[in-house]
């Protein structure tokens, strides 16, 4: 029996096979000729065939890459393309030659459809109803259509709608007579984006849908089956009417199943959401909302929302942090003009757990279009336990508590407009525990910070607010204005009006561009690094007991810093450092990044000369050390200084004016005295004491110039020496020397200069030299020039003095020069 059955169904099937190659021609020209009956719109066709197995056991047409034309006047614009279309029929029709067509499938491909502006469609592209006509040996009576793989756009211009839906597999039977069309439609899409107006939902979302809905065609209503939309992991049940006689006039409800925060989260506008995306919930949560009115171009349905949760836990699946016991009641709506304008979210009684730590608050955000803004919060925080659960870019990782109560309303555009005290409403208190920070953008960690905040309107009141960034300790205490303006928008400026403390402040860390920059943000390999915020102002009274920069030191630091406009400027500020004290005004203008100049006046008391060429490294030379100078240094100096950001100096833009002295001086061991010991003993030479050195030095384009200055020393072959002449910043030399020239010298031995006969004035005979060349290779050399400079004026002396005795006055001593050859110099050993 069995036998006979499987060779009756090959029999049938092979007769079946035969039948579709023999009539394939004929099918497929009255399918052509019935769908154009129907259709009123070009429609492109790559290649028709007919195929048994493709859908199998229905017999398809089977149509390759399918152009379908949009049913708008003149346009050319696609309705659908398409990989593959499938209209199929039974085998039994091709043995009794009437084609009945039941289902149609659409593969591989897009539709678009839109609604112009002016309410017409693009989709209206059938002439007739499908119903089979009488005669025709092709009738179309569609009960099915299936979608695989096809995505669906959606275009609403009348109503600045948009939606997206990949349809993975998706059914949809058709049930249709003359009165009324009955659909029941399964299967997986993914809803890319729904967009209304600026709002953009369900963005990204799986969904599989189980509906069934009845269509009046005479009436123009549909009636929609309590349906089920599972979206992600929660379900949501539709139900309704919907009528479109005339204007589309909405009455549906919805209610969830099986929701979370995150579900909800999903039904709201994109902007509001996205910051949430990544959170996941467990608990008890709620939702349900109706929508009802008109839907049209002038108007948009009353949509209210009601949704909550009880006991519900809220968390980041990455980390371990969560929010536990949170409950709240919250609802939505569009408000009375059913628009963005009128849109409101509430979040009620909103309480919960952090790390064991109640907290509590409300939130309001009303009008879309213009915010408006309102939330209260109290609550101990753990703040290592908020930050693992925001996961925050700007904050690595904390610690520490924060006693918060606080309050804020206000209009974000209006704030935005005007960031005054008048368009926000901020309240209440913040209080920091030994709250420490790992910031992103500064690797200097901020250790250990305690004080009060108390809020009022823009501004924040500032107490005994103390801390560490890295081993500097800091006190504020005062005002800090616009601070919510600096924290919300773009390029506002914090003004801080404060007094500031501290034990200790270490700008080797403060300025270094390791701890103070970001790896990726950093420049240069100089090691420091220093820009000016320009959203930062404050006036400080500032108060330091130590403060270190590289070898300098300073200490019981005072006086007054202001900064506005990138430019910290102060009119005094007095340091306590290397046995005396200074005191400096002046500016630092940073408003250039690359390009920083600091002016000052500075007023020098009593420093220690080998303490201040220790502590500035010998100013970048080798020429005379820290190790040859002793004595105290008095001086003022007006100066302009040129900086790059790494605080490299430009010393070709160098100005300085110095009014120095230098008292109870020694020169210890300075190689260029030692080339004096053919007048003076070498031992003498070693340690020269002076009481006092008075002269004002010039820098400018790398070089120091010196004026004439007369050193009064404590050697008594020596009592003095007279130097001038220019330092260049390259340690190129040009010194000018002048000193007297003794009876009781040191014998020369060489004679190797002749013999300066005995004078009863020789010791007013002067000896003039040049000192030139590098720091490790100069010379003492015969100074020419003013040798012949000075003749010349003893011969013009020497011509007044014959005046004077011929009138019978005393003549005047005069120096004596000492001449040798030209060209000699001096080169002790």
């Amino acid at each position: 029996m069995l036998f006979y059955a499987a060779v009756s169904v090959v029999a049938v099937m092979g007769i079946a096979f035969t039948l579709v190659y023999v009539y394939q021609d004929k099918i497929i020209t009255l399918f052509v000729t019935e769908a154009n009956k129907h259709i009123k719109t070009k429609v492109e066709v790559e290649k028709i065939s007919l195929s048994l197995f493709d859908k199998f056991p229905q017999v398809a047409v089977s149509l390759d890459k399918v152009n379908v034309v949009e049913g708008v006047p003149d346009s050319d614009i696609s309705l659908a393309r398409l990989n593959k279309l499938y209209f199929t029929f039974s085998i039994w029709d091709v043995l009794r030659g009437k084609y009945n067509v039941k289902e149609l499938y659409l593969e591989d491909g897009a539709v678009y459809v839109r609604v112009l502006q002016d309410g017409s469609v693009n989709y209206d592209i059938i002439k007739t109803d499908t119903t089979a006509t009488e005669d025709g040996g092709f009738a179309f009576n569609l009960e099915q259509i299936d979608f695989n793989r096809v995505a669906i756009h959606y275009t609403d211009l009348k109503l600045n709608q948009a939606y997206e839906v990949d349809a993975h597999q998706l059914q949809a039977a058709l049930a249709i007579s003359t009165e009324t069309i009955g659909i029941e439609a399964e299967g997986d899409a993914t809803i890319n984006t729904i967009k209304v107006g600026s709002g953009e939902y369900f963005k990204g979302k799986r969904v599989t849908l189980n509906t069934a809905l009845q269509i009046d065609r005479l009436k123009r209503t549909i009636a929609l089956q309590p349906s089920v939309i599972n979206v992600e992991n929660a379900a949501y049940e539709v139900a309704g009417t919907i009528d479109f006689a005339g204007a589309t006039n909405l009455n549906l409800t919805l209610k969830g199943k099986n929701t979370s925060i995150q579900s909800m989260l999903s039904l709201l506008p994109q902007h509001i959401t996205k910051e949430f995306n990544q959170y996941r919930s467990d608990g008890d949560v709620y939702f349900s909302g109706t929508v009802k009115g008109e839907a049209s171009s002038k108007h948009n349905p009353e949509i209210a929302f009601s949704f909550g949760c009880r006991n519900a836990t809220f968390y980041h699946p990455d980390v371990k942090q969560r929010v536990e016991k949170l409950s709240f009641e919250g609802s939505f709506t569009n408000g009375s003009n059913q628009n963005a304008s009128t849109s409101a979210l509430t979040l009620k009684n909103l309480k919960g757990s952090l790390n064991n730590r109640p907290f509590s608050g409300n939130v309001s955000y009303k009008n879309f279009k213009n915010p408006t803004i309102a939330f209260d919060l109290s609550g101990m925080v753990d703040v290592a336990y908020v930050l693992g659960l925001l996961q925050l870019e700007q904050v690595r990782s904390g610690s520490g508590l924060a006693d918060v109560k606080i309050a804020f309303s206000g209009n974000f555009n209006e704030f935005k407009a005007r960031p005054g005290n008048s368009t926000v409403n901020t309240s209440g208190d913040i209080t920091l525990h030994n709250v420490s920070l790992n910031l992103s953008d500064l690797p200097l960690p901020v250790n250990g910070m305690n004080g009060n905040f108390i809020f009022k309107h823009n501004d924040v009141a500032v107490s005994d607010f103390k801390g560490k960034l890295g081993e500097s300790d800091f006190v504020l205490n005062g005002m800090f204005n616009n601070v919510m303006a600096w924290l919300l928008l773009d390029n506002q400026r914090l003004f801080v009006d404060a007094d500031f403390s501290s034990n200790y402040l270490n700008f080797d860390q403060l300025l270094s561009e390791k701890q103070n920059t970001p790896a990726n943000a950093r420049k240069g390999d100089s090691g420091y690094r220093l820009e000016v915020s320009p959203n930062i102002a404050f006036n400080l009274g500032a108060t330091v007991k130590k403060m270190q920069f590289r070898r300098f030191k300073g200490e019981n630091i005072k006086g007054e810093v202001t900064l506005k406009n990138q430019v910290i400027t102060t009119p005094n500020i007095s340091v306590n450092t290397l046995g005396g004290n200074f005191a400096v005004r002046g500016s630092i203008d940073a408003r250039q990044r690359n390009h920083i100049k600091v002016s000052t006046a500075s007023k020098i008391n009593n420093l220690s000369v080998d303490s201040l060429f220790y502590v500035f490294e010998n100013f970048n030379q080798d020429f005379i050390l820290d190790r040859n100078l002793r004595g105290t240094l008095t001086a003022n100096i007006i100066s302009d200084i040129y900086l790059d950001s790494q605080l490299n100096p430009k010393t070709n833009l160098l100005q300085a004016e110095i009014e120095a002295t230098v008292r109870n001086g020694q020169l210890i061991d300075f190689a260029p005295m030692q080339k004096m010991s053919a007048f003076v003993k070498r031992s003498e030479l070693a340690n020269m004491r002076f009481s006092e050195l008075h002269n004002n030095f010039y820098i400018q384009e790398r070089t120091i110039y010196i004026p004439e200055m007369d050193i009064r020393t404590s050697l008594s072959p020596l009592p003095s020496v007279s130097i001038s002449g220019t330092h260049t910043f390259d340690q190129d030399m040009d010194y000018k020397i002048k000193m007297p020239l003794f009876q009781k010298r040191r014998p020369d031995k060489d004679a190797m200069f002749g013999v300066v006969a005995e004078d009863p004035n020789a010791g007013n005979s002067m000896l003039f030299l040049t000192l030139k060349g590098k720091e490790n290779n100069f010379k003492l050399a015969y100074d020419d020039d003013r040798v012949r400079a000075k003749i010349k004026d003893d011969l013009k002396q020497e011509g007044q003095e014959i005046k004077q005795i011929l009138k019978g006055k005393k003549p005047v001593k005069k120096e004596k020069t000492v001449e040798l050859e030209e060209g000699e110099y001096f080169d002790f050993n």
